[in-house]
């Protein structure tokens, strides 16, 4: 079945970008990934040695805060600019894997980090795809 994301990008008479796949993975990364940091954190902040955890718990909310930012600005395709959408995907893609190597250090003892580190990559990869198809 298509996902909403997909339905709805279908129903724009304009659309900026070709690479309708690469924008649909980006949009779904993004939102799966800002849901995965937000639930590390809270995770994080129930965890014995949550001191410990301060600097992945503050790098999971900056991470999804630009992932929620970033889904929200590939969803608008009425007047996004190339350029804007190109440099957003570039700064997630940064924020992800700077999140992910965060939470890999976790990873053996934390789940949560482990789940959100894969969260992470796989937002990383959409985000790089997006950013190469698109040619400003």
């Amino acid at each position: 079945a298509m996902t909403h994301s997909a339905q709805l990008l279908d129903t724009f008479p304009h659309q900026p970008i070709p690479d309708r796949t690469a924008l649909i993975a980006c949009i779904e990364a993004s939102a799966s990934c800002a849901q995965a940091c937000t639930a590390c954190a809270d995770a994080c902040l129930s965890e014995d040695d949550v001191a410990m955890l301060a600097d992945c718990i503050s790098t999971n909310l900056v991470c999804a805060d630009l992932c929620a930012a970033t889904e929200r600005l590939l969803s608008r395709r009425t007047t996004a600019d190339a350029r804007l959408i190109r440099a957003m995907a570039t700064t997630c893609m940064l924020a992800c894997r700077i999140c992910a190597v965060m939470c890999e250090r976790h990873a053996t003892r934390h789940a949560h980090c482990q789940i959100c580190a894969e969260a992470c990559r796989e937002c990383e990869q959409a985000c790089l795809d997006l950013a190469r198809s698109i040619e400003v």
